[in-house]
């Protein structure tokens, strides 16, 4: 028997996330899309109603008014939330789950608005409240962080005895014909790539210049591109599940164009989150920037070319060295034609999906607040190959240096 989910959020990965809720009826019995902009939620609604047998209805919310979203979460009885906000509201959605008493799912950690840092204590300090209260909270159910997680998970079950090196890989070759635009929210996107890098080794993080550190990388199904390495969340939940781990790295790829570009926002102010005056009243450059961009949103269907994400672990099985690259390759132009949207989205909004499937029909409860990857993985990688992120292995992959 199907089971309720309420949405909160109608960008870019909820589209893609409600699509695949829908396709999905023998799990999504009814969902609620709830965003400030109840338009977006009532056209989506009006685009899936009559191809699917899952009831949709939609609702405004602001998810920083705890009261009103705590009365939205008992008004409608949902069996979980599934976050799709932005990271800066994770806090307050988690605090109407707790005063609903509603399970939680999201896929990026909380970051202050008005900083440019992002880390899992603040969500992690919810923990004791979320035992009391009996529910469970899965923190970044998205590919990186959460496919990412999983695939640690999997690969420590089946593979290994122990891992001690994990490079985790995010290659975008997609190509959506404009000189410069984000794939994701831009002010995210930005915050996130002009922050300092880090990585971890030896139980503490070594920090870098943005990025300091490039690579060349051969991905398959894409071939050489360059890539770089940055601070990335999930290194911080998997240093702290992953016993013995020595070091753990992110990469992401970026083209010249991009980085030019990126530059010279930088060196102009336009990537500045300080407030400044203009004409009267106070703006955030980036808000601004946001602004203007190309909303990430409308690429699907300019976008092509594929996306190559996963992860290469070494370690050791029985006493003897094992290295495997576990890795899905996702099409822009094919996912266009499923829900209308790009890969980043895509691979992003399925695992959404999933991870919030898991923990509503109860394969995954455990009350208090967990990362991904402290679950059991097998049905979460059954269901990657079910509802369209095939995963593949490589025993014998390129290493990074």
């Amino acid at each position: 028997m199907g089971k309720k989910a309420l949405i909160i959020g109608c960008g870019g990965v909820a589209s893609v996330a409600i699509h695949k809720c829908c396709q999905n009826s023998d799990a999504f019995s009814e969902i609620c899309i709830a965003s400030r902009t109840v338009s977006k939620c009532d056209a989506l609604k009006a685009k899936l109603e009559g191809t699917t047998k899952t009831k949709i209805t939609t609702a405004q919310i602001d998810a920083d008014d705890v009261p009103a979203l705590t009365a939205l979460i008992e008004r409608e009885a949902p069996d979980v939330v599934l976050n799709l906000a932005l990271p800066y509201q994770d806090l307050h959605i988690m605090d109407a789950c707790l005063a609903a008493k509603v399970p939680y799912v999201d896929t990026a950690n909380y970051e202050p608005e008005d900083t440019a840092h992002f880390e899992y204590k603040w969500q992690w300090a919810y923990d004791e409240r979320y035992q009391a209260a009996g529910i469970t909270a899965l923190l970044g159910s998205g590919f990186d962080p959460g496919v990412t997680g999983v695939f640690t998970a999997y690969a420590l079950k089946h593979w290994f005895d122990t891992i001690e090196y994990i490079d985790i890989l995010d290659c975008n070759a997609g190509d959506h014909g404009y000189p410069f635009a984000t794939n994701f929210n831009p002010e995210i996107n930005i915050r996130e790539v002009s922050a300092k890098g880090s990585y971890w080794e030896d139980g503490h993080w070594v920090e870098t210049e943005p990025m300091a550190i490039h690579r060349v990388y051969n991905f398959p199904e894409i071939g050489n591109k360059d890539m770089y390495l940055l601070h990335h969340e999930e290194i911080e939940s998997l240093a702290k599940n992953v016993p013995g781990v020595r070091r753990i790295r992110f990469f992401m790829t970026f083209g010249e164009s991009y980085l030019t570009h990126l530059r010279c926002l930088e060196d102009v102010g336009m990537t500045s989150i300080e407030p400044i005056d203009f004409e009267g009243q106070k703006i955030v450059p980036l808000q601004f920037l946001k602004a203007v961009l190309p909303d990430p949103s409308t690429l699907g269907a300019r976008t092509k070319g594929k996306t190559n994400i996963g992860c290469i672990f070494q370690g050791h099985k029985d006493g003897k060295p094992v290295t495997k690259y576990l890795y899905n390759v996702c099409d822009h132009e094919a996912c266009y034609k499923e829900v209308g949207s790009q890969a980043v989205a895509y691979t992003t909004g399925v695992p959404a999906m999933i991870g919030a499937m898991l923990v509503m029909d109860g394969t995954w409860k455990c009350p208090g607040v967990h990362n991904i990857e402290e679950f059991d993985p097998d049905p979460f990688m059954d269901a990657l190959n079910r509802w369209g992120l095939p995963w593949q292995v490589s025993d014998h992959p390129d290493l990074v240096e």
